[in-house]
């Protein structure tokens, strides 16, 4: 293991016991956000249609949650497994039809572990991410964040992460998938932010201006050819 490597494996299980650098975890999901962030929060909602049929619904499914969407926005991305005393005490909130009925109860400890065809794993509450300019199998101004929220129900699939410190925001940001009755597959992406430290409120309109170019890669990044999946 090389010392840049041996150095990244380092920080990342020291980020695993640090705490996300914002109150309101869960906000991004919030009907009106858009209209109502949390206090000192700059809202962000980008949504487009990424293709249609259950081919193209599978493949964003599995492209989603196993970081497909910072890979083909051309970020390099690192996820890190949480560990398992802390996926015991993840909570699963109630899940609900679309009539608002509930069908499962809530609980505690994460869902079974969910692999592709390729090998890869599906990302789980608790699950360390951290993305950033891929060089040299080295992620240069890493952005590191956590899991704190997952949903999977039958037409719609969602995920979102919280930063944590040494992320130039504080906030959540969402990506959600959903498959509409006509067979189109759309990609929405919801977030909440502000700069982490004094140094980013100057440049805060450069910064919210670089947050909507990303996230419209972000809709693009699932937008490209079905790769065939082999077992």
């Amino acid at each position: 293991m090389t010392r840049r490597r041996l150095g990244a494996v380092t920080a990342d299980r020291d980020r695993q016991l640090q705490a996300v650098t914002y109150a309101a975890v869960g906000a991004s999901q919030a009907p009106d956000l858009m209209r109502y962030p949390p206090t000192g929060y700059r809202p962000l909602e980008q949504r487009g249609r990424i293709g249609h049929g259950d081919e193209r619904w599978a493949y964003a499914i599995d492209e989603l949650l196993t970081g497909g969407v910072y890979r083909g926005a051309g970020m390099g991305v690192r996820i890190t497994p949480a560990a398992m005393a802390d996926i015991e005490l993840t909570y699963q909130p109630v899940e609900f039809d679309d009539a608002g009925e509930p069908v499962e109860a809530a609980q505690l400890g994460a869902t079974d572990e969910v692999y592709t065809a390729r090998g890869a794993r599906h990302v789980r509450p608790g699950d360390l991410i951290v993305v950033g300019l891929d060089v040299r199998t080295a992620l240069w101004l890493p952005l590191p964040g956590r899991v704190v929220l997952r949903e999977h129900a039958e037409q719609r699939v969602m995920y979102a992460v919280g930063t944590l410190p040494g992320h130039p925001f504080s906030g959540e940001e969402s990506f959600t998938l959903e498959l509409t009755d006509d067979g189109s597959v759309w990609l929405t992406v919801r977030s909440f932010a502000r700069p982490s430290a004094w140094w980013g409120w100057p440049l805060l309109p450069g910064l919210l201006l670089a947050r909507i170019l990303i996230a419209r890669r972000f809709l693009r990044a699932l937008k490209g050819p079905i790769r065939i999946q082999s077992a």
